[in-house]
């Protein structure tokens, strides 16, 4: 794991993009897997300022609210429709997506699990660590699914500001399970605000457990985790 600390979202977002754009450079098809969130919204903004990185990058949404239409603000489709795939004009047959507003959940992820089973592993995945250390909406658990499935989404993930606002917030999501995220070939993590600081604290004990899912990325063999200064307020950086 190469853990880099930033002083500010700005200079952790900069390297992020970088990350992104080279990893193209070595495999101009790049298969992406993208979160979606406050953490790499910048990052995606400058890496999308290159128009020609989109010429041939395939994109793999990492999860979804259930319930949510494709078309719903609050959904990540329309966060990834906003920051990645409308500014660089990929195309529907590059894109991977759960659609949240399916009738039938178990069939989407079912449907994911076989595309994912078609292809070779993920080449990049951009990730978030969630406030209760979920991986995608891997929730805490005692234990944790290797495949695409429907989540029962931590009272912490109906809070995500994605969500704010909403009457009755989604009871599920579907996600990418921990077996895609584990095998991808490179892992970019990035972790942005003083609201994450409890669970840096927890991350950097390096416990690995299934109730704290991010926990499993020391597992990983090449990870670049980035970090801002807000999320490690007051904690020590890894050697």
């Amino acid at each position: 794991m190469r853990f880099s600390l930033f002083d500010d979202h700005e200079a952790m977002s900069r390297r992020a993009a970088e990350i992104m754009s080279n990893a193209m450079t070595e495999k101009p098809d790049l298969m992406l897997c993208a979160a979606s969130g406050g953490s790499p919204t910048r990052a995606y903004e400058l890496f999308t300022a290159d128009k020609k990185v989109g010429a041939t990058l395939r994109v793999l949404k990492l999860d979804e609210w259930a319930g949510l239409a494709p078309d719903d603000d609050a959904s990540c489709e329309a966060y990834l429709r906003r920051h990645l795939i409308d500014p660089l004009a990929i195309p529907p047959e590059r894109y991977w997506s759960f659609d949240g507003g399916a009738a039938d959940g178990q069939a989407e992820c079912a449907a994911m699990e076989r595309r994912l089973a078609t292809e070779d592993p993920i080449d990049l995945s951009v990730l978030g660590v969630g406030v209760n250390g979920h991986l995608a909406l891997n929730e805490p658990a005692d234990e944790l699914q290797p495949g695409c499935h429907v989540a029962v989404l931590a009272k912490s993930s109906k809070d995500h500001p994605m969500l704010r606002g909403r009457g009755q917030p989604p009871s599920h999501g579907l996600t990418l399970g921990m077996a895609a995220i584990l095998q991808s070939k490179h892992v970019l993590v990035l972790v942005s605000g003083a609201h994450k600081r409890d669970a840096m604290d927890k991350f950097l004990s390096r416990r690995i457990t299934p109730q704290f899912p991010a926990s499993f990325l020391w597992l990983h063999g090449n990870i670049d985790f980035l970090c801002d200064a807000a999320a490690m307020q007051g904690l020590e950086a890894p050697s």
